[in-house]
């Protein structure tokens, strides 16, 4: 069996020798899906986070930092707005301001942001503005980028991952002029279904030190590095899955970073290479998880194809876990999660995370307070039933003064 080669610049590989001798495939047990109400947690609290971002980056895309609500609407879609324009603005008061211009006759109603939203979005902006944490999104799309066999990605696939990278909106223009030395614009070779070029960031060059996994970082004194397994309360697996599992952590461990396309597609080898590989991604990810939808595209793309890469998900449900929140299919690196909080926290889930409390807040009778649970909610729905609907400007009118 030839040795395993790094996808490095010619001079620069370091050849690691595996025993790939037998060839075994996962038995034929079925795994069932069981519900991790933490995870789902994790997931649900960031469901109107996405939107609120993409809403805030094109309203102060704005020269004037305000935009009217009729160019908003038509553009639901693309924000992915759980509702309609106008009722995820009425929804949070405390982050949108719905006001007419005045000086003009028959004004439509506009959209700002509130001081609150405005001085987080100033914290934000220090954040990414900060040396240390551009090279750290430069470094880590360098990685997503060295993970590709061709050494290069579609723009379209990077900003499938622009979020959950924590990548800026206008990354093309800033990481690109100041980090030439990792990546650059290329032709990718093929055309969109319209006949367009399609264009890729290409790696500029292999970095050694940047092509250790996070799973080979704890490799210690030669020992087998054995995924870490985490199932729900109520998850039982099969004795001989348990046992086909065991033998699983014992075969040799694969650098994602590494060329196994030689061994057999269906063998235990290379699916737990490919484990390794979609574990390597989520690691690269500032919360640990992302759209399967995303996974599926960037293992076409690798020539994965979505079959193994969904074998792969679903053969190990004590490594990822798929929730079926918010209307799509996310996938979660469970050993990044205690419960529903991220042990490690990035700098940037940090400032989305004062977002969130930002988003919970509600107001009531002109005061903000913390979103309850939804018994809570239709109590208070209960008690304020009756009143009129000048109270509800009123509170948003409150709402704007603060």
């Amino acid at each position: 069996m030839p040795p395993l080669l790094r996808f490095s610049a010619p001079g620069r590989r370091r050849h690691r020798h595996h025993h790939h001798h037998h060839i075994r495939t996962f038995i034929n047990a079925r795994i069932k899906w069981v519900r991790d109400p933490y995870l789902d947690t994790a997931v649900e609290r960031e469901k109107s986070l996405k939107p609120f971002l993409s809403l805030k980056t094109l309203i102060l895309s704005h020269p004037s930092q305000t935009l009217p609500l009729s160019t908003i609407s038509p553009l639901k879609p693309h924000l992915r707005l759980p509702t309609t324009a106008e009722n995820f603005i009425r929804n949070y008061p405390l982050i949108f301001k719905l006001f007419l211009p005045p000086n003009i006759s028959n004004p439509l109603p506009h959209v700002k942001l509130t001081p609150k939203a405005l001085s987080l979005h100033n914290d934000e902006m220090l954040l990414l503005g900060m040396s240390r944490y551009r090279r750290d999104v430069a470094e880590r799309l360098t990685r997503i980028l060295m993970l590709s066999r061709a050494r290069k990605l579609p723009l379209y696939l990077i900003d499938m991952l622009k979020y959950d990278l924590g990548l800026p909106h206008d990354y093309l223009l800033t990481l690109l002029l100041e980090f030439p030395e990792y990546f650059q614009v290329c032709d990718m070779g093929f055309r969109d279904p319209n006949g367009g070029v399609v264009f890729g960031l290409e790696l500029v060059c292999w970095r050694d030190d940047l092509a250790v996994s996070e799973m080979e970082k704890r490799m210690k004194n030669g020992m087998r590095v054995r995924y870490s397994m985490h199932l729900p309360r109520g998850f039982d697996l099969e004795k001989r899955v348990v046992e086909w599992v065991d033998e699983w952590q014992d075969l040799p461990y694969i650098s994602p970073y590494e060329n196994a396309f030689h061994l057999s597609p269906n063998g235990d080898q290379a699916e737990k290479w490919a484990v390794g590989v979609i574990h390597e991604l989520l690691s690269l990810l500032v919360s640990k998880k992302t759209e399967r939808e995303n996974v599926f595209c960037l293992g076409e793309f690798w020539g994965f194809g979505r079959l193994r890469m969904k074998k792969a998900l679903v053969h190990f449900p004590g490594i990822f876990y798929v929730s079926n929140k918010i209307k799509t299919q996310t996938v979660v690196l469970r050993e990044a999660y205690r419960k529903k909080f991220l042990v490690e926290k990035h700098p940037l889930m940090v400032m989305r995370n004062r977002y969130i409390s930002l988003l919970n807040l509600v107001l009531r009778r002109g005061k903000p307070i913390r979103n309850g649970s939804v018994r809570d909610r239709k109590r208070s729905a209960s008690r304020s039933r009756g009143r009129n609907r000048k109270d509800d400007g009123n509170r948003i009118s409150r709402s704007d003064e603060d």
